[in-house]
């Protein structure tokens, strides 16, 4: 079985502007949408409650059964009642809040195991905003920089993305420097705009289709490479 298709978006989870992404990412798969707030769990339960009524609008407006996963902290990420909602799942998505506390939440618990079973098995796996970030090999805290990055969830261990790249480097100037500052060999560093998509449908992570409203963007030292929607950019 191969993998399933991959998304990291720049912003616009479960609004309509994203439905046509997130409808291909269910195409041919159960029309089951689990839902995963985990990085919004610091802001309090107001916060996550927002996002799933946000998912539960764009469930309807896809005319697919919305899963909400809601774990917390590492406690509730490991049990198994939880870890079960993925079965069966047709996209499997990771919404937006604090990159590095989604990472470091999910990391080695049963959701974990079980979302990568499940995207291994044929799943789509999607990540906006913080869910996009964690799912790389390079975390950083974005409230204390000069902290050491979280080693991320690792299913694309050589990219290192910075959504909302049209509004973040004003919100967090010195992002884009650490970012493309020295990466390791074989790092792809990825600006991706707000409301805006980078899609493998093959799910091997070094193909990718731009989808939206904007652009995404492949960063270096001094230099940016722009891929419109339609576009195709490739990662090593």
């Amino acid at each position: 079985m191969s993998p399933g298709p991959l998304a990291l978006v720049g912003s616009g989870e479960y609004l309509p502007v994203m439905e046509k992404v997130e409808g291909m990412l269910l195409v041919g798969r159960p029309p089951r949408y689990v839902q995963i707030p985990t990085a919004a769990a610091p802001e309090g339960e107001r916060s996550l409650r927002r996002w799933l009524d946000l998912g539960a609008k764009q469930a309807a407006r896809l005319g697919v059964e919305q899963v909400p996963v809601v774990a917390r902290d590492r406690s509730e990420a490991d049990a198994p009642e939880l870890a079960a909602l993925v079965d069966g799942a047709g996209l499997v998505y990771l919404s937006g809040g604090n990159p590095a506390f989604l990472a470091k939440t999910l990391r080695g618990t049963r959701l974990w195991d079980a979302i990568v079973a499940a995207w291994q098995s044929g799943t789509s796996l999607a990540g906006c905003s913080a869910g996009a970030i964690a799912l790389t090999g390079w975390v950083p805290w974005m409230r204390a920089l000069d902290r050491e990055p979280d080693p991320g969830l690792g299913i694309v261990p050589n990219l290192r993305v910075l959504p909302h790249f049209d509004k973040m480097l004003g919100w967090v100037p010195d992002l884009l420097t650490r970012a493309v500052l020295r990466p390791p060999a074989g790092t792809t560093v990825i600006g991706i705009d707000e409301e805006t998509a980078v899609v493998d449908m093959t799910g091997g992570g070094h193909t990718w289709q731009v989808h939206g409203r904007q652009q995404a963007w492949v960063l270096s030292y001094g230099n940016r490479r722009g891929f419109a929607a339609g576009s195709t950019l490739t990662t090593p």
